[in-house]
């Protein structure tokens, strides 16, 4: 197991000096951010973010995202210029020692919530989806947290529009057509392509959502047998649907060789519909059997990148919603816990 950190380059609020003193930490997951969607990296940009990375003594061997361009998942337009791009982004991030790229293939949102400052017993804030709060939007006049400065009204509503002629298996296909591009560029330069799961794992607002269950992973290393043709386990993403068995899908995807990346938290279902709330990492917090989780994944032979996931602000902090330091550092130690009994564990046995 690589213990990694998300970092959102030199903006973002958590210096690389401070990430260097968790535990165990090997390297950072980030990305280039000032490219355009479906544009792109340069050489010198990579080397940047490795030169940053390096003074810190931390790698960089898993990007976190190559965005996938609409025109892409909507088989569109510019889509084959778009994919030659990626293709080109893939051999660039190779050359500068990447392994792994996280990616997804939610159409407009690839994540939602109704809730960025959730009030927690203990007086932190999560990140929290409320179905009472969800079917009171109106689709004809979003403002979603986190989401009304990334499109405008018009641009949101001619996506949405869009996708409306667009089925569960045009996406699909689309998904396949793409990665049957990219895979084989993956496999020249020894990269592994981690899709994440839908976030939530259900439709929303009409659009279509393909990567939210065991089904839908079986069709698509089904369609793309390469074992670069991967999965990043995301438990928190996964685990808001109850019919998700977690321990079951880490045992069964890491056996194939398919999980190549982790995001490792907890979420606590808070009704009989489709309601949840992000916690803090330990078991006991939430609703999924995190030790479990790990056991499942080191008994199985994971040997991949795992990083703490969503946290929440705790301790006075004002963090970034989900990326705040001081709750993803416990995170941080508790998975390294988790992992080294585990390990211990079996070793014993």
């Amino acid at each position: 197991m690589k213990l990694t950190f998300r970092w959102y380059g030199e903006k973002d609020s958590i210096p690389l000096r401070y990430v260097s003193q968790i535990p165990n930490i090997s390297g950072v997951v980030t990305a280039v951010y000032d490219v355009p969607v479906g544009g792109v990296w340069t050489d010198e940009q990579l080397e940047k973010l490795q030169r940053q990375c390096a003074e810190h003594k931390l790698n960089m061997e898993v990007i976190e995202s190559i965005p996938v361009h609409e025109d892409i998942k909507m088989g569109k337009g510019k889509r084959d210029e778009y994919i030659d791009n990626y293709c080109k982004n893939i051999e660039v991030v190779a050359r500068h020692g990447v392994r792994c790229i996280c990616y997804n293939f939610m159409p407009v949102f690839d994540w939602l919530r109704t809730d960025m400052y959730h009030k927690n017993e203990d007086g932190s804030t999560s990140l929290s989806y409320s179905y009472d709060d969800f079917v009171k939007v109106d689709p004809n006049n979003l403002h979603l947290p986190g989401w009304d400065e990334s499109y405008s009204p018009a641009e949101l509503q001619g996506l949405l529009k869009a996708y409306r002629k667009i089925s569960h298996e045009q996406l699909f296909e689309n998904l396949v057509y793409f990665l049957k591009r990219v895979i084989p560029v993956c496999d020249k330069m020894g990269v592994s392509m981690a899709i994440h799961p839908d976030d939530p794992p259900w439709d929303v607002f009409g659009l279509p959502r393909i990567v939210s269950c065991e089904k839908d992973l079986d069709a698509m290393f089904a369609a793309v047998p390469s074992e670069n043709n991967g999965l990043t386990l995301c438990t928190g993403s996964f685990g808001a649907s109850k019919k998700n068995d977690l321990v079951k899908m880490a045992a069964k995807y890491t056996k194939q060789g398919r999980v190549h990346f982790a995001h490792l938290r907890n979420v606590l279902w808070t009704d009989d519909h489709d309601s949840f709330c992000e916690t803090g990492h330990c078991s006991k917090h939430g609703s999924l059997d995190m030790s479990a989780i790990v056991c499942a994944l080191v008994e199985n032979g994971f040997d991949g990148y795992v990083r703490p996931d969503h946290g929440r602000n705790i301790f006075g902090e004002d963090g970034k919603p989900g990326y705040g330091l001081y709750d993803r550092a416990l995170g941080a130690a508790y998975i390294n816990g988790l992992f080294e009994a585990a390990e211990k564990c079996i070793k014993k046995s």
